[in-house]
């Protein structure tokens, strides 16, 4: 049996901390915004999203409602409840619902959410996800989104 290990999650965040990335969001919101190209995926029962945010970005999230997995390549910091975690190189962590993250970047970082669904488009999967579908670059970028759906 392997043993199991304590690592990174991104855990249920109090509503404080949401507060907090609020708070941050409104001022990064004044700031210039660089556009992200977001990758779509229904597969198999399955969502996934990727984002590849450039190096030096700060990055919210809109508030994620299911339980989901993150795997993150690069180098970057998470705001995740109640404290920080660096994650450099490739991470797969369990991500809890109720949390709304900060992202950092270092380098170029590519993320991904991924979680079961019976959605048979990004319109229903990300409003299965989030209340804040208006936050969403994808809804904002449409032209800019990569969409896989399959028959499987």
């Amino acid at each position: 049996m392997i043993p199991a290990v304590r690592a990174a999650s991104l855990p249920p965040m109090s509503a404080d901390a949401v507060d907090r990335v609020r708070c941050l969001e409104e001022v990064v919101g004044r700031c210039p915004q660089v556009v992200v190209e977001t990758d779509h995926l229904i597969h198999a029962g399955m969502y996934a999203r990727t984002i590849h945010v450039p190096a030096g970005m700060v990055l919210t999230g809109a508030l994620i409602r299911v339980p989901t997995i993150v795997i993150v390549s690069g180098d970057c910091t998470v705001y995740a409840g109640e404290e920080s975690i660096d994650l450099i190189g490739y991470r797969v962590l369990p991500g809890g619902a109720g949390r709304k993250q900060v992202f950092v970047t270092r380098t170029d970082t590519d993320i991904t959410m991924l979680f079961p669904t019976p959605a048979g488009s990004v319109e229903e999967a990300e409003a299965e996800f989030t209340d804040e579908v208006g936050l969403l670059m994808s809804r904002r970028y449409q032209d800019l989104n990569q969409v896989r759906i399959t028959e499987n």
